[in-house]
């Protein structure tokens, strides 16, 4: 990005901030109110909302607890940020034999190949352990190093109290987390459409390989999505998940449903087996039941004014453009008007458009956020900003237009009287003389009558 660019950008925040800085906060005349009737058996909980990463739900959600098999959707999203899904793994000796005896398998054999979706397949629907072993080592050549690929993603990813030491969640007193943290991690996922794609999957079948020359038929265990071992737990709004279990780690379960256009994110942890089921349906009824979503877009500018009533530019700027795919969640009790809104710059962006975010509190918790987008500067023509009217508790200050054509032609005429001036100043002297020879050649005397009769009898005398 060039000099002049930059400029632009800085600029272009430096008038958005101004205005949104000085703009009073709208405060709601009712108490703020977060839900908060419901509670679950397990240990920890948490409900997210997929877009926005708003907490809708929590119970000890920092909390620490063995994750067992739920391990498997941060090995997934490693595999399928590094990997084409056609590529070959080969299962190895320490793959097919480094796990515990009796732990959850699809029966791999050494030197077996299978492609890498194949394989995610495995180890999502039927959570096979050889399956997670074997995809690490594909992705980084040993185990060690993908842990360190692991521990460096949830890192990334903003995990608190998260330490992985292996790749298929088996017990390790190295190897922990926490609701709130596998939250992040299962969002993060779920925005990859093949992931989406497999852990919604109620059945698939790898074909025969090099090692077994049948099929292998796969079954989702995650009882709310598909018939596994009952139909008692479908959930009509899952869209898959993952399960888990060991002995230390309890009933580990996560989630993800959709109603009415919003996307939740469900995490149990430390759970007592088949409650994992229950206490997720009850969260997602009992948010689903007192959320809603809001697009950036329904109400950004709702007075009759164009008035922005929320904190954010008005829809005529033409400099900066507040992203309408923004969304916010609050309790179906709140008002889009109880909403406030903070700017936060970006320093560094993937997207160098995105120069900033707005992000939309409510009941002092994040319910959404709006990115802030910088547009072509070079042919825009005015960039204006308004401020709320006093009715709404703003400043009540005019809307402010800053006109650049007219400027510059302010300032070339200033720049030419300047000149003038100046030009003035250098040829003061000559003027001063012209002045004085002008005002001398016409204040002489001038000869009467009678001065002219005394001339003309003078020169007779000198005659004669």
């Amino acid at each position: 990005m060039n000099i002049k660019r930059k400029l632009a950008k800085a600029l272009a925040f430096i008038f958005i901030a101004n205005s949104i800085f000085t703009m009073k906060s709208i405060q709601a005349e009712a108490a703020d109110y977060w839900p908060s009737g419901v509670d679950v058996v397990a240990e920890s909980a948490i409900v997210m909302e997929e877009e926005t990463g708003t907490i809708l739900y929590s119970k000890n959600m920092d909390d620490v607890h063995y994750p067992a098999s739920i391990t498997k959707i941060m090995t997934a999203l490693i595999v399928l940020e590094n990997c084409d899904l056609d590529e070959t793994v080969t299962f190895s000796a320490e793959a097919v034999y480094g796990t515990e005896l009796g732990s959850s398998s699809i029966a791999r054999d050494v030197g077996e190949e299978m492609t890498v979706e194949q394989t995610l397949y495995g180890m999502m629907l039927e959570s096979a352990n050889e399956c997670a072993y074997a995809l690490g080592e594909h992705v980084a050549g040993d185990m060690d190093s993908f842990v360190d690929m692991m521990n460096a993603k949830a890192k990334e990813l903003g995990c608190k109290n998260t330490h992985f030491n292996n790749s298929n969640g088996l017990p390790d007193e190295e190897h922990y987390t926490s609701a709130y943290d596998m939250a992040l991690i299962s969002r993060a996922a779920y925005k990859i459409p093949k992931f989406a794609e497999i852990v919604g999957t109620k059945n698939y079948t790898i074909p025969a390989t090099n090692k077994h020359s049948d099929p292998t038929p796969l079954n989702n265990h995650h009882q709310m999505l598909h018939y596994y071992k009952t139909n008692q737990y479908l959930y009509e709004y899952c869209l898959g998940g993952k399960t888990g279990y060991t002995v230390v780690a309890g009933a580990t379960l996560v989630t993800y449903a959709k109603k009415d256009g919003m996307t939740l994110v469900c995490v149990v942890m430390k759970d007592t087996t088949t409650d994992e089921y229950t206490d997720t349906t009850n969260l997602f009824e009992y948010c689903f039941d007192n959320f809603s979503k809001y697009a950036v877009a329904d109400f950004a500018s709702i007075s009759e004014d164009d008035v922005n009533v929320t904190g954010i530019l008005s829809e005529n700027s033409e400099l900066i453009k507040v992203d309408e795919d923004g969304i916010i969640v609050i309790p179906k009790t709140a008002s889009i008007l109880d909403v406030t809104s903070t700017v936060v710059p970006y320093s560094d962006s993937e997207d160098s458009s995105v120069i900033g975010q707005l992000q939309y509190s409510y009941a002092d918790k994040s319910v959404g956020y709006a990115n802030l987008i910088f547009t072509n500067a070079e042919t825009a023509g005015s960039y204006p900003f308004d401020n709320i009217p006093v009715e709404n508790g703003g400043s009540g200050k005019e809307y402010i237009q800053v006109d650049y054509p007219k400027i510059g032609l302010v300032i070339l005429i200033i720049l030419a009287v300047i000149c003038l001036i100046m030009f003035i100043r250098s040829k003061s002297s000559e003027i001063l003389l012209f002045r004085h020879r002008f005002m001398s050649r016409h204040q002489r005397p001038q000869k009467t009558n009678m001065t002219i009769i005394r001339d003309n009898g003078k020169r007779r005398k000198r005659r004669r």
